[in-house]
């Protein structure tokens, strides 16, 4: 057993700059998130696949020199090839899928000093916004486990805001950063299309609608980690507005006075809980307070389209991924062994038209023009992440066909709509209800302007810091 007291004082980098003064090993800071994560996990379920031995041995070695070196690590276990390590995409279809190589971004997280050492929950594909496939069982919130840390990032944020780690790798397809952010009271950036590589075997993810990054305790240490990872590689299809400083220098300085545009109303299907909306108005005082221009406007668009739009592409790339499987396994799609909501994604997917298919990308790069002339007008957006505090495990997962629309829409916000345009949107932990569950607002502002949304995140997180919150389940009490 570990017993670095001082480990919960520390972000990231502050634990790397522990190891490079040589106050503290690599090796030392790996066994205590182990031994956190080994006093929490049975009852987060944060934590499915572990390679103790593998980290042990990396961190033996000594890290790389970079930004986060000897820093524990958790990938999500989607999509994330490291060397030797399987990844099982949250489904028994892939359980035995082990890597013969470290894809760009993973290679990336080594080469800033990452001690890598397990990977995270995730529902099916990443299919929903709660965490709780079939293959591993629900991850649940440290603030109360019987809500959910939410999805598809859920794994990672639960043992995060548990105190496991200060940082843990996530990806955003419609949401799946910013929501367990937003359920789990961190940060939780997605960044800008094309600002994080997806190869070499891929060039996207979702049309573009997808995107690597983490969730963190604090706005530093997800500012450093894409000044470490962000950057176009060879042959990629595009990439995001080139930056020539530093996001985590940027953080230096105070935003200009902004004008910030904020809606009490949703812009797709549903509507916003009055807690919710109590959690907007306090943010928008705050805003008020620290010298920002803020007006009550938004942006016209059929919030209906948006979301035919946003699930015809899920549904064709979800399609598209298990007709490769099927390949790889020598069988036909219809024999796959996989949860009846990825199905039912599947088969729509394979029903859809080549024309329909263009009209959802139409209908993005659309979108994408009516909020880049917003974003002329207004340097940046606020809204609740969600529209709901976290519900219930099982809440949506086991919903009837009857109530699956509503309960869905009546948790979701409008986190997809940044998936669709490419910009930039992160979620802060700026709130907590009576029942002392975490309401995240989300900040985006125009494509490729990522430092201005840190920046604004950072006078926020100066203005009410939520860093030493603590949830009732902690890794790091008395073990």
């Amino acid at each position: 057993m570990s017993g670095f007291k001082e480990y919960d004082n520390y972000d990231g980098l502050g634990l790397a700059e522990l190891v490079q003064n040589r106050e503290i090993s690599a090796l030392e800071l790996l066994e205590e998130a182990i031994d956190r994560t080994e006093h929490v996990n049975g009852e987060l379920n944060g934590v499915v696949c572990k390679f103790y031995d593998k980290a042990r041995s990396a961190a033996a070695r000594g890290p790389a020199e970079g930004p986060f070196c000897g820093v524990p690590f958790l990938l999500k276990d989607l999509d994330m090839q490291m060397n030797e390590t399987v990844c099982t995409n949250g489904s028994s279809l892939w359980r035995d899928a082990i890597a013969h190589d470290d894809n760009t971004l993973v290679r990336r997280y080594k080469d800033a000093g990452l001690v890598i050492f397990g990977k995270t929950n995730s529902p099916e594909l990443g299919l929903n916004p709660v965490t709780e496939p079939t293959a591993h069982g629900p991850s649940r919130n440290p603030w109360n486990t019987r809500i959910t840390p939410g999805g598809s990032s859920g794994g990672s944020a639960a043992m995060v805001a548990a105190g496991v780690l200060p940082i843990a790798h996530a990806s955003d397809g419609g949401g799946s950063i910013r929501i367990p952010a937003s359920c789990c009271g961190l940060v939780g950036l997605k960044p800008s299309r094309g600002r994080i590589p997806h190869g070499p075997d891929k060039g996207e993810g979702w049309a573009g609608q997808s995107t690597s990054h983490v969730v963190s305790r604090t706005v530093r240490d997800c500012a450093a980690m894409l000044d470490a990872t962000a950057g176009p590689e060879c042959g990629e299809p595009y990439s995001a507005p080139h930056f020539s400083g530093s996001f985590l220098a940027a953080l230096d300085n105070a935003p200009r006075r902004l004008r910030i545009a904020f809606s009490r109303e949703k812009w797709g299907l549903g509507e916003f809980q009055p807690d919710i909306v109590a959690a907007l108005d306090q943010s928008v005082t705050l805003l008020s307070e620290l010298g920002h221009e803020v007006e009550e406007t938004r942006p016209e668009f059929d919030g209906t389209a948006g979301a035919s739009a946003l699930f015809t592409v899920i549904c064709v790339s979800t399609a598209h991924k298990l007709q490769l499987r099927a390949e790889e396994l020598g069988c036909s799609i219809d024999n796959l062994d996989v949860e009846d909501g990825t199905r039912m994604t599947a088969e729509r997917g394979l029903a859809i038209t080549a024309t329909d298919y263009a009209k959802a990308l139409h209908f993005n790069h659309q979108l994408g023009r009516i909020l880049g002339r917003f974003h002329e007008q207004y340097d940046v957006s606020i809204a609740p992440t969600l529209a709901s505090p976290p519900v219930p495990v099982g809440y949506i997962s086991e919903a009837s066909a009857e109530q699956y629309g509503e309960r869905m829409f009546g948790y979701m916000g409008d986190t997809p709509v940044y998936n669709q345009t490419g910009q930039p949107s992160i979620s802060l932990p700026l709130h907590w209800n009576d029942a002392g569950l975490p309401i995240g607002m989300m900040f985006s502002a125009a494509y490729g302007n990522d430092a201005l949304v840190l920046q604004l995140a950072r006078q926020l997180e100066l203005a009410v810091p939520w860093h030493d919150r603590r949830p009732p389940l902690w890794s790091g009490d008395k073990r």
